[in-house]
């Protein structure tokens, strides 16, 4: 069973399906914390079913988005999701292996790079049952350094990439990053409450960028009583959707 939702009222609709896919916070929160002024071209290290190239193409109606996925089948539910949303044409998708970037892409071809990656490393321990969960969720088929040279070789010199990621694998991170030659620029730790430590990690890197790294306050998803934050409440509504990638 399946049906298409409307991420907020009169906002971008999501096929969702019991088995395979289930719309996440994760995905919007990278959409709102990506830097799209100026942007006229983007990628998607693993796009999964396609969310982060409808937000992204919501968000900056200039900019062409295209999405790598290595599962068919989620590339076919990304570009459903992209002409139920009236994208066609300014998004697109390529079904193949992120790995094999220099065969997909030219060098230096995007002017910013986003990624949702798989949080765990291969037998950590948190696999999932079915394949296709298990590839999203574990490092089967792709490493954080796989996606950080892949973000180096499209990226223009200059050029932002985005991430959101688990913040026990910070580290991690920032090495994948700068042996890539992407230094980190920016940095937003995603609480669910004040009271509570951060479960999600937001990083922007520059290819190429000097050396300083700006920690941004954090982003709390509720209020003392359990209700979305008004910040939340922002991103999901969302007034920063604005067209051209201008904040309100």
């Amino acid at each position: 069973m399946s049906a298409f939702d409307e991420l907020w009222r009169g906002g971008p609709r999501f096929m969702q399906t019991q088995e395979s896919f289930k719309l996440s916070t994760d995905s919007v929160l990278l959409a709102d914390f990506a830097n799209m002024k100026r942007v006229r071209s983007c990628l998607d290290l693993g796009s999964g079913a396609g969310v982060l190239c409808v937000l992204l193409a919501a968000k900056n109606s200039e900019a062409k988005i295209t999405g790598v996925e290595l599962q068919p089948d989620f590339a076919d539910l990304s570009r459903l999701n992209i002409s139920e949303n009236g994208f066609t044409g300014r998004a697109d998708i390529i079904t193949g292996d992120l790995r094999e970037h220099r065969a997909l892409f030219g060098a230096s071809s995007f002017d910013l790079v986003v990624s949702n990656p798989p949080y765990f490393s291969e037998n950590s321990g948190y696999s999932a049952p079915k394949e296709h969960r298990a590839m999203a969720r574990e490092e089967l088929n792709c490493t954080l350094s796989d996606i950080c040279s892949a973000a180096r070789w499209v990226l223009r010199w200059g050029g932002d990439f985005a991430l959101v990621h688990r913040p026990e694998r910070l580290s991690e991170i920032f090495v994948a990053m700068t042996e890539a030659g992407i230094e980190p620029k920016r940095l937003r730790m995603v609480s669910y409450s004040s009271e509570k430590a951060p479960s999600l990690v937001l990083v922007e890197g520059k290819r190429g960028g000097k050396k300083g790294l700006k920690i941004e306050a954090p982003l709390i998803l509720t209020d003392g009583s359990g209700r979305d934050s008004r910040e939340a409440q922002m991103i999901y509504k969302r007034g920063a959707f604005a067209p051209n990638g201008d904040e309100i």
